[in-house]
């Protein structure tokens, strides 16, 4: 604890600003795991089978997707949604090996090109996307739209090839590949919201859904 923990200023009962231990989530359950009391036994047994599960994971990647399928589908979304969900997952994942393998650095570089690919298809910010929706904490893509969905995918899907084809290396490369991937995907954006009248960027999200759900489940 002394190690881990920080204090930080919360309101107190008093109404008062007081220093409070803080912890991340990870220093927390290793807390959790060192507590001699019956009390963290269910907490004790969630983590044994969670750790198995993802042990499982590695064996055999096929049943991480499964679950992923399941969890999306315990939040209320229909197989459609699903399935587009994770053909733009996969898109995504080789586009970041393409980075991993062409001097992009996982972490602030990869969020500032993926940035310019969100903000070139959509012509709105990652950050401001999120803010339309509602979002806080939440991960922007479990909460578009099928649409939204497949135009991230095609923005994503035609700046690796773009990048592919000019063996693009390094950040600044990469950063042409990404406004010329996403402005591919924004003309087609922008020719389908022409001939059906609808924005295809929206404010809509899965927020209200997945907390029905929760109280569905609670009520049963």
């Amino acid at each position: 604890m002394v190690t881990k923990c920080n204090r930080l200023k919360f309101v107190a009962k008093d109404g008062k600003m007081r220093l409070t231990d803080v912890a991340d989530v990870e220093t927390l359950l290793r807390l959790i795991q060192s507590v001699p009391s019956p009390k963290a036994e269910p907490v004790k047994l969630w983590l044994a089978k969670v750790g198995y599960e993802r042990m499982q994971e590695i064996v055999d990647p096929e049943k991480s997707l499964n679950r992923a399928r399941e969890n999306w589908k315990k939040h209320g979304r229909d197989e459609k949604w699903i399935q587009q969900r994770m053909f733009g997952q996969e898109t995504r994942n080789k586009l970041t090996d393409y980075w991993s393998n062409h001097d992009v650095k996982e972490g602030k570089e990869f969020a500032i090109l993926t940035n310019i690919i969100h903000q070139e298809w959509a012509e709105i910010s990652v950050k401001n996307h999120k803010k339309l929706k509602g979002l806080k904490t939440q991960n922007l893509r479990d909460h578009m739209n099928e649409a939204e969905l497949i135009f991230s995918a095609l923005a994503e899907l035609s700046t690796r090839q773009i990048a592919e084809s000019v063996k693009a290396q390094g950040m600044i490369e990469n950063k042409v590949a990404g406004k010329q991937g996403g402005g591919i995907a924004k003309k087609a954006r922008k020719d389908l919201e022409k001939k059906t009248g609808k924005k295809i960027v929206s404010k809509d999200n899965f927020l209200n859904l997945s907390n029905s759900m929760g109280l569905k489940k609670r009520r049963d």
